[in-house]
């Protein structure tokens, strides 16, 4: 059998892609190595993340109550609960990811492929070795975590964004290597769970993607709270003992620093998995293990896509990958497609207080050379904010000065993952910030603050 459409890898992008196709009434198969459907966001990243810092911000409340006139003496933290209910949510949306499957007709094979070029990729199984057929191939094998030279996860005390959500209890103590989205989300989950937590960034700033007063205030609040930030920082001679984990830490002032951890987690970035997928059988060209597509998702083979985590150019972010899928699949069935656009690309990192950011940074529109003027709101002025007691934080507008172009948007505070949407629509839009200063928000609400914050870009912002 030929099918239309293979699929290798069912995390967001692949499943949605096999879904779109299906849809399409195209003859599809999704093949995927492990047990279950879903892939790294849905198994062991995105969403089990997720409902952990949804815990941890709930285990907030209870553990400080009085100021919404509410007594709750002795609460106690079940980890081994919210460990559960994290799997069952999990394993809710991978038979979900089953049922779309069916529904859509796409035939789901389990075990590993290998591109053998010409359409044909060899599967692996524990039923032997069979040949699959394809007019096109979409690639969306994702990304692992990477791991510092020497070192190897083992479930006990060295981690990664997988072992450490399997973790039974809540460490006592816990080192972080990097301050990118993962690891400060961890970081705010365990400090919020009791956790001691440090932070070593060899960058000089906490998320170092996003705007740079973004950087500034996150660390501010996560300070604050108690964690302990080292920018500028590199760790060294890292080792295991007997319950803990030791390094050497050069600190930004040049100083060194003996540490010792309950646990260790390393999340410094992420790498494509394409080393053992068969690209050397193709005409794909490969930089660093990412793969080189145009604005289809094409590669250099013939009938051959890739999206996501394994594409060249792109943040490794799962929306990405799925945007990336509609339009491989769109090109496949001759339907209209558009390509990705980098400057309308989301970014969402979960901590408290939240972050969400759109568009260009401050400095980056600047080095563009654009004439910008920026508006600023922040959510002390905003009364649904003083109502859920989550003050922290600011809206920050970026725009072009000649003709009111929104260059970028970035968020930190309350909600801000969910917040930034609005934003992503009016930039897609083409909206100006006049639209945005004359669009109407509800009160009283925190997305109140970014249309304060547009209104601010001319000094026109009512509540400071």
């Amino acid at each position: 059998m030929t099918y239309d459409v293979v699929v290798i890898g069912s995390g967001p992008g692949g499943y949605s892609a096999a879904v779109r196709a299906g849809q399409y009434g195209l003859k599809t198969a999704l093949i995927e190595k492990q047990q279950r459907l879903g892939g790294t966001c849905l198994l062991v990243g995105c969403i089990p993340t997720k409902s952990l810092l949804h815990t941890a911000d709930v285990w907030e409340y209870f553990k400080n109550p009085e100021a919404e006139g509410i007594q709750c003496r002795d609460p106690q933290l079940d980890y081994a609960k919210v460990l559960d209910r994290k799997n069952k949510i999990v394993t809710k949306h991978s038979k979900g990811i089953d049922f779309l499957m069916r529904k859509n007709k796409v035939d789901v094979l389990k075990g590993h492929a290998r591109l053998q070029g010409n359409g044909r990729i060899e599967l692996k199984s524990d039923k032997g070795t069979e040949t699959v057929e394809a007019k096109n191939i979409i690639l969306a094998t994702g990304s692992e975590a990477r791991m510092i030279p020497g070192l190897q996860p083992d479930a006990k005390q060295i981690l990664t964004n997988i072992e450490i959500l399997d973790m039974p209890a809540v460490p006592k103590s816990l080192g972080i290597i990097g301050a990118g989205a993962v690891g400060v989300e961890f970081a705010s989950i365990f400090n919020r769970f009791g956790s001691k937590v440090t932070i070593l960034e060899m960058l000089p700033r906490l998320v170092p993607v996003e705007d740079e007063e973004i950087s500034k205030e996150l660390e501010k609040h996560f300070k604050k709270t108690g964690i302990r930030i080292e920018a500028g920082a590199k760790a060294e001679n890292i080792r295991k003992n007997e319950g803990s984990v030791s390094l050497t830490a050069t600190l930004a002032n040049g100083n060194k620093e003996e540490m010792e951890f309950e646990k260790l987690l390393v999340a410094v970035g992420r790498k494509p998995n394409t080393d053992s997928v068969g690209l050397e059988n193709t005409k794909a060209e490969v930089d660093r293990g990412f793969i080189k597509v145009d604005g289809y998702q094409r590669t250099a083979e013939p009938g051959l896509y890739a999206i996501g985590d394994v594409v060249a150019g792109t943040p490794q972010l799962a929306h990405v990958a799925t945007a990336e899928g509609m339009a491989a699949v769109a090109h496949i069935a001759g339907k209209p497609v558009r390509p990705i656009n980098r400057s309308r690309i989301p970014g969402a990192t979960y901590t408290d207080p939240g972050i969400g950011s759109v568009g260009l940074s401050e400095a980056q529109a600047r080095a563009q050379g654009f004439q910008v003027k920026v508006g600023k709101f922040p959510f002390a002025g905003n009364s649904k904010a003083t109502i859920l007691n989550k003050h922290e934080g600011f809206v920050k507008v970026i725009a072009d000065e000649r003709f009111g172009e929104i260059l970028g948007v970035h968020i930190i505070g309350p909600e801000a993952y969910e917040l930034i949407s609005e934003a992503v629509t009016a930039m897609e839009a083409e909206a100006t910030v006049e639209t945005m200063m004359s669009t109407i928000h509800a009160h009283p609400t925190i997305y109140e603050a970014i249309g304060e914050a547009f209104n601010n870009v001319d000094g026109m912002a009512i509540n400071i």
